[in-house]
């Protein structure tokens, strides 16, 4: 796609926008530069300014390129370093996917150009703000979705996240995005306009400092003591036959350190051997556990009593053990919507390829240490609505990962982060079982109580608070922030076409004279 000539003086429009996306990436964990998720947008929506549609996708598809291709470059590692994918194969999914999500941001581009009024109010503080977030929301879904990386989470230690229990994750980026926007008309816009843009700048903090102030959710029975255990076993290792035996023994160990801790949380597949395959090393563990008081939630891996399916997993060792089942899986990687033949192909290349049944829907709380908890596994937690059916009876939210997949790289920083917004937005607890971290008790609030160091075997012992109640948020979902964008996108495309029509009648009284 060329650039047209006439506009090539603007050339300087595509390496711009490749350094906003770029810049983009930093807002997040672990640097959390946050003013950059103000400013990024901020700069891509100066540079749509009298952009053609062709020339506003371009600048779109760049975009996400700087951002996707810094933000998610660890992926590299889990397919290569630890799939062993060739280095061609890993190259082809990590391209694939920044492609895939810089669409997005070329859609985005293209609507801007093509059907957002010129009008500076209605483009920068109604249209493209709306746009922009329907954007972000849908890339969260569509396609099984990845919501990685969405505006919202890099304000999640900040003076406004108090605003995420009523308005979520989506509602934290439309804050930044309407304050892009009102940047932009400070620089660019009539005096009236300034002062608008000023007030939709300031307003959102008073209002976060007034509802910092306000408890959403009340505390719901004794402190909770909590034990984590972190095994930091190896991606490179973890699933050599030769390894089972000592990581089952590594984990006896850590659980042994643990007992009389009301509630003991181990790591997604803690154990590297089918569940079915241990019955007697689980009795155990369970009938060791109980006689101190304690009750267990294990990562595990497990098979249908068939051994057709299998299910990446949660026992729940309390009273009535139960178990919890992964719904939403990580294509690629869990499953593959692919042909058998294609995945007996991934085979030969070193990957996993059998594929991993996906849980019911709705599976509900746990009763669990005189408590009830809201269960996750690994990323399934960036799907934050997906978890509030669950909230009328839980407590307190457990969430068992692994990312020792993406190495030292910022991958686990940018999923605790995530973590953290979760327990935000609900107003619960957090307590989060990694394999070689971020391992950590998190509070009602966001904050974190307590974190294991990283990279070490650990047991992190403390106690969190269970908490009823529902939050804005958990009673209503995304839906008030959806529909205040979709209504925006309306108002502005709608006023565009109606002043593209009063143009084309004006144009033809021309001609007619």
């Amino acid at each position: 796609m060329n650039w047209p000539v006439r506009s090539r003086r603007d050339l300087w429009r595509l390496p711009a926008a490749l350094a906003a996306g770029i810049a983009l990436s930093f807002a997040f964990a672990p640097y959390s530069l946050w003013p950059l998720a103000l400013l990024s947008p901020a700069l891509m929506m100066f540079l749509w300014q009298d952009a053609s549609p062709r020339q506003a996708t371009l600048l779109g598809f760049v975009f996400g390129l700087g951002h996707f291709g810094s933000g998610t470059w660890w992926l590299y590692i889990s397919v290569h370093d630890y799939g062993p994918a060739p280095i061609w194969l890993t190259l082809l999914v990590l391209v694939s996917l920044i492609l895939l999500m810089s669409a997005w941001y070329a859609l985005l581009g293209y609507l801007v150009g093509r059907w957002l009024p010129q009008t500076r109010a209605l483009r920068l503080l109604v249209g493209l703000p709306a746009l922009w977030l329907l954007i972000e929301w849908a890339r969260g879904w569509v396609l099984s979705g990845f919501p990685w990386l969405s505006l919202g989470y890099s304000l999640e230690a900040t003076p406004l996240a108090p605003l995420a229990p009523v308005i979520g994750v989506y509602g934290l980026s439309a804050v930044l995005l309407l304050g892009s926007g009102a940047l932009v008309c400070l620089l660019r816009g009539s005096s009236a306009l300034r002062l608008a843009a000023l007030a939709v700048l300031l307003v959102p903090w008073p209002i976060a400092l007034l509802l910092h102030r306000v408890a959403w959710t009340q505390p719901d029975g004794a402190p909770l003591s909590v034990a984590v255990l972190q095994g930091d076993v190896s991606q490179d290792v973890k699933w050599l036959q030769n390894n089972r035996e000592p990581i089952r023994n590594l984990y006896r160990a850590l659980n042994s350190q643990a007992l009389g801790a009301k509630l003991i949380v181990w790591p997604e597949s803690a154990l590297t051997d089918l569940a079915n395959s241990v019955p007697d090393y689980l009795s155990d563990r369970y009938f060791e556990a109980r006689q101190r008081g304690s009750d267990l939630v294990l990562g595990l891996v497990r098979a249908d009593a068939d051994a057709d399916k299998y299910y990446n997993s949660v026992l729940v060792l309390g009273e009535d053990p139960k178990w919890y089942d992964k719904r939403h899986l990580v294509p690629f990687a869990e499953y593959f919507p692919v042909p058998a033949f294609v995945r007996r192909w991934l085979r030969l290349m070193s990957l996993p390829y059998d594929n991993f049944t996906a849980g019911a829907e709705n599976q509900g709380a746990y009763p669990v240490a005189g408590t009830r908890i809201a269960l996750t596994i690994c990323y399934e937690d960036a799907f934050g609505s997906a978890q509030l059916a669950a909230l009328d009876q839980a407590r307190v939210l457990v969430n068992v990962t692994n990312d020792g997949w993406f190495g030292h790289s910022a991958a686990r920083y940018q999923h605790f982060q995530i973590s953290r917004m979760r327990a935000l937005e609900v107003g619960r607890p957090l307590v989060r079982a990694a394999n070689d971290g971020v391992s950590a008790l998190v509070d009602a609030d966001g904050s974190v109580i307590k974190s294991a160091p990283e990279y070490r075997p650990a047991v992190l012992t403390g106690t969190v608070q269970p908490r009823s109640g529902l939050t804005p948020y958990a009673r209503s979902g995304n839906w008030p922030v959806l529909i205040w964008a979709w209504c925006c996108a309306a108002l502005a495309v709608g006023a565009a076409l109606k002043r593209g029509r009063h143009a084309s009648k004006l144009g033809n009284l021309g001609t007619i004279r």
